[in-house]
């Protein structure tokens, strides 16, 4: 059955796109070209609409019972709604973080999906007590913001979500949660139909409608998935993330060097230096794709291997991140850190034979 709807939710999305398209032409919720935007004509966006009907389709059909369903639900209503308002009428960023706001603190507050306590290796139980509500609204408000971030091309968005959709979903069958499996599956569904017409060249884009729904639902599934456990389990989301957190992170990096505001827009994300570097439109999301699957095969291995095989993958994991940052550029030309030690260090290594 589970398999069925991910197929009926995948078939409503084909369905409902060209009409959500008409609509957003109809509504005035298009995009228009500027100096930042890669697109060179007015694009419909609102096809966050699509995925979230379709999503809805599926739950209804297959009802996958659990304590938070109601708040999640209600908090994605919501998210939506402000999506849908900013599609319309480009609202201000005060607004949509209100809008982000609100639908996280109904997940948390009224559904009650917290991070109350993790385990650390070799240190015993951290509990965040009073923390763990305010910890647990700035993961959701996060990585709802950290997919939006990197809605800028063709099918990145949609495509990044998806696998990291597979991952969590993947996980949650490992571990026995029907819930987080069926939902993730559903989103999973509906985000690979409309993905049929936002692969490039685009014939519509998600817009926020879409990619405040995908980072809404992928931040609670992750999080009801892993939480309460270790802290190895605690970092498995992030490495799933790990595309999206790590453009965010680098932005907020890049901007404190420039001395620029946090929210000061830019053409310096990860899909941007890729272009920057010759990569054709196509290859760069295909690229991004690979690495957000290597991300997602990481997690996997994480979560299964033991504690100091988990750090050194972490540490990995890390290392190959920076020097991949310091490579395209994504902090800035002149950030090298490790790329100019290895240099000094290969220098002097030099000297010393001569």
């Amino acid at each position: 059955m589970l398999y069925l709807t991910l197929i009926l939710c995948f078939i409503t999305s084909i369905i409902i796109t060209p009409f959500v398209k008409k609509l957003a032409y109809k509504i005035g919720a298009t995009d228009k070209p500027n100096q930042r935007k890669v697109h060179q004509k007015v694009m419909p966006r609102l096809g966050g609409l699509a995925i979230y009907i379709s999503f809805i389709v599926g739950y209804l059909v297959l009802r996958p019972e659990d304590e938070y369903s109601f708040a999640i639900l209600l908090g994605s209503f919501v998210i939506v709604i402000t999506g849908v308002l900013d599609d319309m009428f480009e609202i201000s960023a005060k607004l949509k973080l209100l809008g982000q706001l609100v639908a996280a603190g109904i997940v948390v507050i009224y559904g009650g999906v917290q991070i109350d306590y993790i385990n650390l290796p070799f240190f015993g139980v951290l509990d965040f007590e009073y923390l763990s509500i305010p910890i647990t609204i700035l993961w959701i408000v996060g990585i709802t913001n950290a997919i939006n971030l990197i809605d800028g091309l063709d099918g990145l968005a949609a495509g990044v979500s998806s696998i990291a959709l597979i991952t969590i979903s993947g996980m949650a069958i490992i571990m026995g949660d029907a819930f987080v499996t069926a939902m993730g599956f559903l989103v999973l569904g509906s985000t690979l139909g409309f993905l049929i017409y936002n692969f490039h060249p685009a014939k519509i884009f998600m817009g926020d409608t879409g990619a405040l729904f995908l980072g809404y639902m992928i931040s609670v599934l992750s999080l009801l998935g892993f939480k309460n456990v270790t802290m190895i389990s605690f970092i498995v989301p992030i490495i799933i993330l790990g595309v999206p957190i790590s453009d965010t992170f680098f932005a907020i990096i890049r901007r404190i060097v420039h001395k620029q505001p946090l929210s000061a827009p830019d053409k310096s994300h990860l899909h941007h230096c890729l272009l920057r570097l010759g990569y054709s439109h196509r290859t760069t999301v295909l690229l991004i794709y690979g690495m957000a699957a290597l991300f997602g095969l990481a997690a996997i291995v994480f979560s299964q291997a033991t504690v100091w095989v988990s750090i050194v993958v972490l540490f990995v994991l890390l290392l190959i991140i920076e020097l991949v940052v310091e490579k395209i550029g994504l902090v800035g030309k002149g950030y090298r850190p490790l790329i100019k030690m290895y240099r000094g260090l290969r220098y002097s290594y030099a000297k010393q034979k001569q």
